[in-house]
């Protein structure tokens, strides 16, 4: 009996524990493309994007008026050409597209509307492996000189369902297993 005690005085600290460690990783930035001036003509993206650190997860959000522009996302010669009769890899027209950065790699996206592109309605980006997704990983300290990060002038914190699942159904199996001692 005082074995059960002793398990449940300690367990739900445990438990809070395990789940902080699962969702400390899972942290996302969501950007707006263009920031106060979104996606349109006009703003200037190679400025806007040189401001942020883009991470896996991360979500570029694209807000703009349906059928004035569109959202490609693009190969490398196709940013550069400005031509996407190819090189084309998605296309978003919504208005308001969101889209998450699945991987650790360049990413280029233009408006494929006539003269968008070539006018400057392009950019691109170089996502990083967000060192944050490794929940067990210790932090090396910051180096002595650091430049200012900008933080995104419009975003908020998401979170990942399947960590946030996890969590809470061992938090709960947990809960169950001690209702029943």
């Amino acid at each position: 009996m005082e074995d059960q005690k002793i398990f449940r005085y300690y367990c739900f600290p445990v438990i809070l524990v395990i789940n902080f460690f699962f969702l400390k990783g899972i942290k996302s930035e969501v950007h707006t493309v263009g920031g106060d001036e979104y996606w349109n003509t006009g703003a200037n993206f190679d400025s806007w994007s040189q401001q942020y650190n883009f991470s896996v997860g991360d979500v570029l959000d694209f807000k703009y008026t349906k059928g004035q522009h569109n959202v490609y996302e693009v190969t490398e010669s196709t940013y550069r050409s400005c031509d996407a009769s190819n090189g084309v890899i998605a296309k978003y027209e919504s208005g308001n597209d969101q889209i998450t950065l699945t991987e650790a790699k360049k990413y280029w996206f233009i408006c494929n509307v006539a003269g968008h592109c070539l006018g400057g309605m392009r950019f691109s980006i170089d996502v990083k492996q967000n060192s944050d997704n490794n929940p067990i990983a210790i932090a090396a300290p910051p180096p002595t000189q650091q430049p200012p990060v900008l933080e995104p002038s419009c975003s908020f914190v998401s979170f990942d369902f399947q960590r946030w699942k996890i969590g809470i159904d061992i938090y709960i199996v947990t809960c169950l297993l001690l209702l029943l001692t």
